[in-house]
Formats: C-alpha cells, sequence, structure tokens
C-alpha cells in the first residue's frame, strides 16, 4: 500500500484528507512487535513527511506574496480539511507506538517527546489550533502592506533601514520616524488581533488542563530540559552583567558621535563617520560571496550550500507584499531546506543569510536519520547551529577571501555584530519576560494597552542608555513589532542561549577551526536524537545561562571588539 504514496510535491501537493486517510488507518490497525516496528516507523515516516511538506510549501506560499488570494485560499483549505485531521490521526500512531513499549534505537528522546505531546493533546484543540496559524497570516498580511513615500517612490519599511545609516542626523530621525507612524497606523488592527489570539491560546490552555499558557506552551514546545524559573535567572543574569555591558557601548557611541543623547534613529550610524556599509547590490552577488564564505569555513559546508542554489531553494531579495522576515524550513521527503529572507543591500543581510545557511546545515548534516521524529531537534541547539556561521565567517568577510570588504571596512561590520550580540541579550530578555507576565496574567494582558504599560515597563528596567523622550506611543508598542510575540510565542528566548553557545564555537575555532568545525557537525548530525545538554556537549560547548555564563560571553565579545577597533582606528 506505501508503495503508492507519493513520491514528489508536485504529486502530493493537492492531496484530500480522503486521499491520506487510509494510510493513517493502515498504520493504526497494523499489528505492532519488535520484528516490524522498523517497517511501521518507515511508512510512518513517510506519511508523515508528506504532511510537514504539504503544509510548509502552502506556507511558503502565502509568505513570498501575502498578495495571492489564491496561495492564501489553498492555506487556509489545509488548515481547515487536513490539518486537525492529520494532526488527529498523528496522535494515534504516536499514542500506539507509546502503547507498544518497544524503544526503536537512537528514538529515546522522540519517545520522551511524544510522550508529553500525548499528554497535552486534545481533539477540541485541533480547531483553535487551525485558527492560531490564520490568525498569525493575517499579521504577515498585515506587516507585509507597510510601505512609505521616501524619495518619491513607495517602499518597505526593511528599504527604510538603510536611511538609518546615514550620516545625517536629520534623514535618519525623518526616516525613522516615517516608519514608526506608518506602523502606529496599524496599532489597532494588530490590538484586534492580539485580543483573538489569546482568547484562542487561553483556550488551548483550558482545554488542556493548565491553569496558564504558559504551561501549555512550554509543553507544546518540548522545554524538557529548563524551566520558567532558569529563564528568571537568566533575566536577572542579563541584568546584571549584560545591562551594564550595553551601557558602556551605549556611553562609547554617544561620545564618539558627539550627542548629549542617543536617540532610538543614532543606534545604526557609523561612530566613526564612515560611509555605510553597502556589501552588495544585488542578491545574486549576495549569494555568490556567501557561498565564497561557506567554502572557506568548511568545503562540506560549501557544498550544501551549492545544492541549494542548484535547486533553487532561496528566495533573498526584498519586494513589496513578501511577509517580513526571514526563516529557513525544511522540505521533508526530498531532505532539503529552503531560505526566505528580505535582503535591501546592507550588512545585516550578510548575516541572515550566514544565520539561515546554518540551520540549512542542520538539515542537511541530520538528513540521514531514517525516521521523520528523529528530526524534531531542539531550537536552544537549532539556534546554535545558525548563530555559530555568523561568528565563523569572521575571517572571510574581506575580498581577498572572496567576501564583500575591505580589511577595515570587514572589522568595523565585526564590530557592528558583536555589538548587536551584546545589545541583544537585554532585549530578548524583554521580549522573554514580557511573555512571561502575558500568560501569568492573561485576563490583564488580554487588554494590549495593559501590555502596552507592562512592555515599558520591562523596557526601563533592561534598555537604558537610548533616549525615548516624546516618543512614548513609539515604546509602548514595542511589542507589537515583534513578530514572536503574536506568531510564535515563546519562541525567542532561543536566540539567547544560543549565543551564548555559539561564542563558544567561535572561541574553539579560534584556537582548531578544523576540531571545532567538526564537532560542530557532529552535533547537528545528531538531529533531535538527544537531550539539549547532550547536544551542546557534542559539539564541544556547555549549556547554561547563569551569571558566570553570561559573563563569560560579555568577556569574550568585549575583548574580541577592543582588538578590531585597533584594525580600524589604524585605517
Amino acid at each position: 500500500m506505501f508503495a503508492s504514496l507519493p513520491k514528489h510535491h508536485t504529486e502530493f501537493m493537492h492531496c484530500s484528507w480522503e486521499q491520506l486517510e487510509p494510510f493513517f488507518t493502515e498504520l493504526s490497525l497494523r499489528s505492532l512487535d519488535s520484528s516490524n516496528v522498523e517497517a511501521w516507523l518507515r511508512d510512518w515516516s513517510r506519511l508523515g513527511e508528506i504532511i510537514h511538506d504539504i503544509f510548509w510549501r502552502l506556507y511558503v506560499g502565502i509568505t513570498v506574496d501575502t498578495t495571492d488570494s489564491q496561495a492564501e485560499a489553498r492555506y487556509q483549505r489545509f488548515l481547515e480539511q487536513v490539518y486537525p485531521q492529520a494532526q488527529a490521526a498523528e496522535q494515534q500512531l504516536k499514542e500506539k507506538l507509546l502503547a507498544s513499549g518497544l524503544e526503536p534505537a537512537g528514538f529515546a528522546t522522540p519517545l520522551k517527546n511524544m510522550r508529553t505531546e500525548a499528554e497535552i493533546f486534545r481533539p477540541a484543540n485541533l480547531p483553535l489550533l487551525s485558527k492560531e496559524l490564520k490568525l498569525s497570516s493575517e499579521y504577515d498580511r498585515l506587516i507585509g502592506a507597510q510601505t512609505v513615500a521616501w524619495d518619491g517612490e513607495e517602499v518597505t519599511l526593511t528599504e527604510l533601514q538603510k536611511v538609518y545609516q546615514a550620516p545625517d542626523r536629520e534623514q535618519r530621525q525623518h526616516a525613522w520616524q516615517l516608519a514608526a507612524q506608518r506602523q502606529l497606523a496599524d496599532r489597532r488592527a494588530i490590538d484586534a488581533l492580539w485580543i483573538e489570539l489569546m482568547q484562542v491560546r487561553g483556550k488551548l490552555a483550558e482545554n488542556a488542563g493548565f491553569s496558564n499558557y504558559r504551561d501549555y506552551r512550554w509543553k507544546q514546545l518540548l522545554r524538557l530540559d529548563y524551566t520558567p524559573a532558569d529563564c528568571a535567572r537568566f533575566h536577572q543574569a542579563i541584568e546584571q552583567v549584560a545591562v551594564p555591558a550595553a551601557l558602556r557601548l551605549y556611553k562609547r557611541r554617544r561620545h564618539k558621535l558627539g550627542l548629549d543623547a542617543l536617540r532610538p534613529w543614532d543606534l545604526n550610524v557609523d561612530v566613526w563617520g564612515l560611509p555605510a556599509l553597502r556589501p552588495f547590490k544585488q542578491v545574486e552577488e549576495l549569494e555568490r560571496k556567501v557561498a565564497a564564505i561557506f567554502q572557506r569555513i568548511d568545503p562540506a559546508l560549501g557544498e550544501h550550500f551549492e545544492v541549494m542554489r542548484r535547486e533553487r531553494l532561496l528566495d533573498l531579495d526584498n519586494r513589496k507584499g513578501k511577509a517580513p522576515g526571514g526563516y529557513c524550513t525544511e522540505f521533508l521527503v526530498e531532505r532539503r531546506p529552503y531560505i526566505f529572507m528580505n535582503a535591501v543591500g546592507i550588512h545585516e543581510d550578510v548575516l541572515t543569510l550566514l544565520h539561515e545557511g546554518g540551520h540549512a546545515f542542520h538539515i542537511f548534516e541530520a538528513a540521514h536519520l531514517p525516521y521523520v521524529q528523529q528530526f524534531q531537534y531542539s531550537m536552544e541547539f537549532g539556534e546554535v547551529a545558525s548563530t555559530s556561521m555568523e561568528l565563523l565567517s569572521f575571517p572571510y568577510l574581506t575580498s581577498d577571501q572572496g567576501g564583500f570588504y575591505s580589511t577595515w571596512d570587514a572589522a568595523r561590520a565585526c564590530i557592528e555584530y558583536l555589538e548587536a550580540l551584546l545589545l541583544f541579550w537585554p532585549y530578548m530578555a524583554v521580549v522573554d519576560a514580557f511573555q512571561h507576565w502575558v500568560y501569568e496574567n492573561h485576563s490583564l494582558a488580554s487588554d494590549p494597552a495593559h501590555c502596552d504599560a507592562h512592555w515599558d515597563e520591562l523596557w526601563q528596567r533592561f534598555m537604558p542608555g537610548v533616549d525615548w523622550s516624546g516618543l512614548d506611543a513609539e515604546r509602548l508598542t514595542g511589542w507589537q513589532r515583534k513578530l514572536h510575540i503574536l506568531q510564535a510565542p515563546f519562541y525567542y528566548v532561543e536566540y539567547g542561549l544560543a549565543q551564548l553557545g555559539a561564542l563558544q564555537v567561535w572561541r574553539n575555532a579560534r584556537q582548531d577551526q578544523a576540531a571545532a568545525i567538526a564537532a560542530y557537525r557532529q552535533a547537528l548530525a545528531l538531529g533531535g536524537t538527544v537531550s539539549i545538554p547532550e547536544l551542546y556537549a557534542a559539539a564541544g560547548i556547555c549549556f547554561g545561562f547563569d551569571v558566570p555564563a553570561v559573563q563569560l560571553g560579555v568577556d569574550l565579545i568585549e575583548s574580541a571588539i577592543h582588538e578590531l577597533e585597533t584594525i580600524v582606528e589604524s585605517a
């Protein structure tokens, strides 16, 4: 029977639930014992890969063009007619395997994940999960439509970011405030969307027997190796170590720019008065030079990226109607990654492609695992895979290495990046602490005005050093512009944890790059077969986020910035 399953996305993309259901039924009825469990898992895996790929190919369709009504209709139809039924059928198969008492090789962690998923599964939540995804796509539609008039042209807010680097302070301020006004025009629409999302998430938690959505979501994200209390300690470590370091950075920036106070539009301009970094003019150049960097880091990783180039698995340019941000997903039937981003010609674009390339390498390196359930790796380590690539690129950013810059501009790029890493921890603490508050105070946080107030309270705690006077509405509504809060709740602390891990990978590579890359690839190849601490250990790094761990990260960053500043100042 399973030999008749479609093998290519051109065949299975239009499968109805009526076509897929018999395969789930056969698996649920088939006897299961030690003699056939591997064949049973292979068949289940193939079916799961198809469902996964239909979802993600449809999702890609609505993000590459948020105005495509036909793509939106196909996505919505899948969410209504296939997704809930497939989730329910998947749960039956998980329960069948758990009840068998069998533990196939390499399945200890997947089984632990399945037990957690079985604990929170409720049939009544399936339509709610579909509705949550629909609301998420509405947020994409709102943000994707945000454009402004600049120099006589209609431009996206992403394109406007280039102006934030202009030497002319009045020009920077005008561009920043123009973007802010456009964002605030959607304030009430996002408020309304938020209220709907809170209703859905509250009901999800209630149906599953949880007192709050945070505890439900924790298990949904399979966070089995650390707790909400650990996150609170991470926030405290950031406040103790990273916030003072951020203030030192802001003070140096203010001094070098000769300003009495830093304003939000002063954070991206070059402090030496040099022209903003413009690494490429066309996305083809971005793609080609990042390919050269990956080859320098490791030829095998470079070849992975060449596969993506040959097979057109990259959508890199920014355009009107395209969803915001960037992501890397996987098409599991073909064991291929796909990268989506919004490049406009700034260094941030280089970093984004390096970052998403790291995610893509995770997919390539784990492709040997036989079962889709083993592919479910933790994003606390998945973000180490991506962030490490950003740091490992440092020696190869210069044009003589196939990269983008002169020696001095490469040093500037690295300084900007390291400063951004350090400044990210306090911002991450705001985003993560905000979400803990939201879902511990569900009724209160269902009113967007209370969200505005608490976001501002956290901003004052973690983000001193920049003067926001006269910009109250812009500051208070910052939570609306962090897509993770609306679309992927609690998926943000991973970035902060991963920075600590990636800095250790980078430190190891500066001592012995071949050994560090070998350990990195070995850890990626484990996929989701072991725990987070075990993945970190395989990569030659430690999983920790207390004061000593944050202090180590800050010390590495500050010492590297000092070294790089001597290069720039000698130019």
